[in-house]
C-alpha cells in the first residue's frame, strides 16, 4: 500500500533558479539553495492556498553580499542570522554585519537524504556554520531543525529570527495565545507610535487592500506559549508555526501594508534574542551566545490545514 504520508524529494527549476522540493499529497515546500536557500513555495494541497508571497514585479536574482535586503525580491521565506539590523558582531574585533543578517544572500549547499533537505551555509566573516534541516513530520506538518555552529576559537554571540513573507490574499486574523494581550509596537507607520502598548485583537487583522503603511510589533518580555499563526476568516486556511519557549522566547511580528513590498505582507519572527539588532540584545543581555567549538540547536514546526486551527496549537 502507498504511503500517504512518505516524502519525497525532487529537483526543479523556480524563475530560472535550480530548487528543490519535498512534498507529500497534502504539501510542497519549495527552496532555492542558492539564494540562502530561500523557501519560495509552501502550498497546501487540499485548498491550494501558496503562503508565501511572490516576488512578483521585482527580479529574482542573485544578492550581493552587505547589500540592503529590501533593494532585493522581498519575497519568500529567509533566515536571519546573525541580526536583524546592520551591527557590529560583538566579540573582541568586531566584524560589520549586513542587513538582515548573512544568510539571505549566500549560496548554500544542500544534501538530500531519506526524504529531508538539509541546507548549510558557510558564513565568510565569522567561524559559524548554519544548518536548516527540512522534513515532512506528519500528512500536514513539516519540521525545521536548525544547527548554529561554531568552528573557531572564540565564543559567538548571536540573534535569529525567521522571515516569512505571507501572501496575504483575503481577510486574514494573526494569532497568539489569549494571554499575549498586547503587543509593544516597535515601529508604528503612519498610525500607530512607536514605544507604545497596543491591544493585540485590535491591530491582528489584516485585508489584501494596500493603504501603504507599516508596522511592528513585539511582545514585550518572553512569550507566555511558543505559537503563533495565520487565519483566513473566508476559506478558513490555517498556518501555525510553533517553537520551544526555552529555546526561542520572545516574538515579533511584521506588517507590511505596501510601505516596502508592493503587495499586503506580514512574517511571524519567533526570536532568539530581543529585538531586531544584535548589538541591542548583546547589551540586553538577550542574546544567544555559540561557545568555541560548539553548537546551539533549535526547531520549529510548521502545521497547515482548513478549519478549525485551535486543534494545531493543542498539546
Amino acid at each position: 500500500m502507498k504511503d500517504r504520508n512518505a516524502a519525497k524529494v525532487q529537483t526543479g527549476t523556480y524563475k530560472e533558479h535550480f530548487s528543490l522540493s519535498i512534498e507529500n499529497e497534502t504539501l510542497k515546500i519549495e527552496l532555492i539553495p542558492q539564494l540562502g536557500g530561500k523557501l519560495v513555495s509552501m502550498m497546501y494541497k487540499p485548498t491550494g492556498k501558496q503562503w508565501l508571497l511572490d516576488s512578483g514585479a521585482r527580479p529574482l536574482r542573485q544578492p550581493e553580499f552587505g547589500s540592503t535586503f529590501t533593494d532585493w525580491d522581498m519575497s519568500g521565506w529567509d533566515e536571519c542570522f546573525p541580526t536583524i539590523l546592520a551591527c557590529p558582531s560583538g566579540g573582541d574585533e568586531p566584524i560589520l554585519l549586513p542587513d538582515h543578517g548573512e544568510l539571505w544572500s549566500l549560496p548554500g549547499s544542500c544534501q538530500i537524504e531519506e526524504g529531508t533537505v538539509n541546507c548549510t551555509i558557510v558564513s565568510p566573516q565569522l567561524s559559524y556554520r548554519f544548518s536548516r534541516r527540512i522534513s515532512l513530520a506528519d500528512t500536514d506538518k513539516v519540521k525545521l531543525s536548525y544547527r548554529a555552529e561554531n568552528e573557531g576559537d572564540k565564543p559567538i554571540p548571536f540573534l535569529w529570527v525567521p522571515h516569512p513573507q505571507f501572501a496575504i490574499t483575503e481577510q486574514t486574523r494573526l494569532l497568539l495565545p489569549d494571554s499575549m494581550e498586547r503587543m509593544l509596537c516597535v515601529f508604528g507607520g503612519e498610525k500607530l507610535t512607536a514605544g507604545n502598548s497596543y491591544s493585540w485583537k485590535e491591530v491582528s487583522r489584516l485585508t489584501p487592500e494596500a493603504s501603504g503603511d507599516a508596522r511592528k510589533f513585539y511582545y514585550d518580555g518572553k512569550v507566555t506559549a511558543g505559537w503563533s499563526g495565520l487565519y483566513e476568516e473566508v476559506s478558513g486556511n490555517y498556518f501555525i508555526m510553533s517553537v520551544s519557549a526555552d529555546k526561542v522566547p520572545y516574538i515579533g511580528i511584521w506588517i507590511d501594508e505596501g510601505m516596502i513590498n508592493d503587495r499586503v505582507t506580514c512574517a511571524l519572527e519567533p526570536s532568539i534574542g530581543y529585538y531586531d539588532s544584535l548589538e541591542t540584545a548583546i547589551n540586553n543581555g538577550t542574546a544567544q551566545v555559540i561557545p568555541s567549538k560548539g553548537c546551539f540547536e533549535w526547531e520549529m514546526e510548521l502545521s497547515f490545514g482548513v478549519g478549525e486551527w485551535l486543534k494545531a496549537v493543542q498539546p
